[in-house]
């Protein structure tokens, strides 16, 4: 063992990465054992799988790296339940594994790679479609590279989990925990970026707020709970009917706001077509909101009659993300007015500056 320690001296303080680590080893595993292939595994006993990360092939026999099989058919698990290291007789031993069968292996040694906790992460293995007869070294070798394996592989999935609970802490940070959408802070940030690219290619932005008419009195006559379903129900319609460009989001109580890449602000027909973009968005909008809802118990026929909307044409030269926002809330409280006073629409005027 004296030749393996000085090797392994050598290899795990350079090791940076676990394929690093776990290469070096591999070949090493496959000189002690005569192993036409060694390799690491991975275990998902959650989703029932194992899956070679990384392999070492010298013969006719070849475990291909990244080959997923089920974990109830893998030899590793029979070993593991059997506490068997080494077998010179797969069939004999696991006869029904179709995984060997398929694969054609005759001689196969493995040890489990551990969790502290005692979970077991992966296994390290080696296998030969010929019979090879066990080395005396094999033992103590799998039992040592296990070992040194466990902590780089343990830091790897902590590493991992960390790195999924970031995302998904990421992605509730810019979620509307309600509806799914874009909170403020989100849309704030989507706007900031449109009205970037707006800039580059000298077009305006569109900004729309729609704002639900009657909640509050939703909310006191039915409960918080209907309150809540028409916000999801009108939040899903919107979606539906918006582009894929569109960006829409929930910045607080019942308010949504939508912000869309709109046309040219070059040539002496742009007002006219910016105008008549506010106008197309503004009327999908309405109408999104419009329609007959389930919000549950005797609810099931709701039929709401349409949110206020109101669409600001931006120019990215000359208006903000706040002072944006601020010209589709006004336009929406000016459509929020003609609709309690009964008139019908008026013209459009288009809320910006220098159209």
């Amino acid at each position: 063992m004296d030749h393996i320690l000085s090797l392994l001296s050598d290899t795990v303080p350079k090791a940076r990465t676990l394929e690093e680590l776990t290469r070096p080893l591999l070949s090493l595993l496959s000189r002690v054992t005569g192993m036409e292939s060694t390799y690491l595994t991975t275990i998902n006993t959650e989703e029932g799988i194992q899956r070679v990360e990384f392999a070492r092939n010298a013969g006719t026999l070849v475990i291909p790296e990244g080959l997923v099989v089920p974990w109830a058919d893998t030899l590793c698990k029979r070993a593991l339940e059997e506490n068997r290291m080494f077998t010179d007789n797969v069939a004999g031993c696991w006869g029904d594994s179709e995984a060997a069968a398929a694969l054609g292996i005759k001689t196969y040694v493995s040890a489990p790679i551990r969790a502290q906790d005692g979970k077991v992460l992966g296994t390290i293995c080696g296998a030969s479609a010929s019979q090879i007869a066990p080395s005396s070294d094999a033992e103590p070798l799998l039992n040592l590279l296990s070992g040194l394996l466990s902590y780089s592989l343990e830091r790897d999935r902590l590493v991992e989990q960390l790195h999924s609970a970031n995302t998904e802490l990421t992605r509730l940070a810019l979620t509307d925990s309600l509806t799914g959408l874009s909170n403020r802070r989100a849309i704030l940030d989507n706007l900031a970026r449109l009205l970037a690219l707006a800039a580059r290619e000298e077009k305006c932005v569109l900004v729309a707020v729609v704002d639900l008419d009657g909640f509050k009195q939703i909310n006191d006559t039915f409960g918080h709970a209907a309150g809540d379903k028409l916000l999801c129900c009108v939040a899903d319609q919107l979606k539906r009917d918006l582009r894929l460009s569109d960006t829409i989001g929930r910045t607080g109580g019942d308010e949504f706001v939508v912000v869309a890449l709109g046309p040219s602000v070059i040539g002496a027909d742009s007002a006219p077509a910016m105008q008549n973009a506010a106008n197309l968005l503004q009327e999908r909008l309405t109408m999104a909101t419009i329609g007959t809802y389930d919000l549950g118990n005797d609810l099931r026929r709701f039929r709401y009659a349409g949110a206020s909307v109101g669409v600001a044409v931006v120019i990215p030269s000359q208006v903000g993300v706040e002072e944006a926002l601020m010209l589709a809330d006004h336009e929406m409280y000016k459509t929020k007015q003609r609709r309690r006073s009964g008139r019908p629409e008026e013209s459009r005027t288009t809320a910006n500056l220098g159209l």
